[in-house]
């Protein structure tokens, strides 16, 4: 059986997150298994890629209480089938940037050392 190809995410999609994600203190971008991701220190802050059904992905951090939502709010978010508080969102030509920059910034203050979060301020909810 062979495998389907999985699409290369627009390089203006990946250079839209590096510009959010690339403004966190020690955040870097390096290329993962499938598409790109970017990591403070040796957490993974988000990881983009295309999926063998032609959609593309970015994973990220939630807190726990957020998780379920995610779960439940339906396309174009989900929960990952690994890691506790892994959700993500389906992206596409109609994706909310300013709402992906929210969702990364917290992702990143999820997983940076303390210090380093509190560097970055967070949208008011």
């Amino acid at each position: 059986m062979a495998s389907v190809e999985r699409p290369p995410v627009p390089v203006e999609w990946i250079e839209r997150l590096s510009a959010i994600v690339g403004a966190f203190p020690e955040a870097r971008e390096h290329d993962a298994w499938v598409g790109m991701a970017w990591k403070v220190r040796s957490a993974t802050i988000a990881h983009v890629f295309g999926g063998e059904d032609q959609l593309f992905r970015i994973t990220f951090r939630a807190d726990a209480e957020e998780v379920m939502a995610f779960e439940h709010m339906g396309e174009p978010y989900f929960k990952a089938g690994w890691g506790g508080n892994v959700v993500g969102l389906i992206l596409d030509d109609s994706t909310d940037w300013d709402e992906v920059a929210e969702l990364l910034t917290d992702s990143y203050c999820i997983q940076a050392p303390p210090s380093l979060a509190d560097q970055v301020s967070r949208p008011a909810l």
